[in-house]
């Protein structure tokens, strides 16, 4: 895609959400990094409905220490591989508290030394919660991003290097929000919504659906 195109492409999807937001509910850093922990391979909607209850006992570490192992499978045992969460969630709050005050780090390192975060949650947290300009790219990413041949890579890292070096810097800050959300509801997996595409004139793919 040219970068005139990937310009325009951006424009658009900013004209018509602003300021995007991720779906995942939350009330500060912390049960944000909890509910993207939650996240994977699980739907949004499918951890909003399990968190509902527990943002409502748990919005720091040490309530989360204080809850347990036990109690917080309670809450989450409807999300997929919610036995391991459980044990990641209470070891990285444990660690919050011990090394950090309690607060969730600003910094990739320390993010991703906490059990359960990979690179891809750590881009959420530095994006959405200190404004840091990073790429989550998740399945809907990584989809758009080739699709539409703005970055093409057969890993998220190198998606993630690609969309780094093609966006402008202007769109940055919310890029992956408005690539998730145009994944997630017009450029689907296995039936894209091509005729309602508000950018399908700048995308390189061929088997358009009309």
């Amino acid at each position: 895609m040219r970068p005139a195109n990937v310009d325009e492409f951006f424009r658009r999807l900013a004209a018509t959400n602003p300021e995007p937001k991720t779906e995942l509910n939350y009330l500060n850093a912390y049960t944000l990094l909890v509910a993207v922990v939650l996240s994977a391979q699980a739907t949004d909607t499918g951890v909003n409905k399990a968190t509902e209850t527990l943002f409502k006992k748990v919005q720091t570490p040490q309530a989360m220490l204080k809850l347990g192992e036990e109690g917080l499978k309670q809450h989450i045992r409807t999300i997929g591989l919610f036995n391991t969460k459980a044990k990641n969630i209470i070891a990285l709050s444990r660690i919050l508290v011990e090394q950090f005050g309690g607060e969730v780090p600003s910094s990739r390192e320390a993010l991703q030394s906490l059990p359960g975060v990979g690179r891809k949650t750590a881009n959420i947290i530095l994006n959405i919660c200190f404004g840091q300009p990073t790429l989550a790219v998740d399945t809907h990413v990584f989809r758009v991003a080739n699709r539409t041949g703005m970055a093409k890579g057969q890993t998220p890292e190198q998606v993630e290097a690609e969309l780094l070096r093609v966006i402008p810097e202007k769109w940055l800050r919310h890029a992956h929000h408005w690539l998730i959300l145009h994944g997630r509801y017009i450029c689907k997996a296995r039936a894209p919504l091509c005729p309602a595409c508000p950018v399908r004139d700048l995308c390189a793919y061929k088997d358009k659906t009309t």
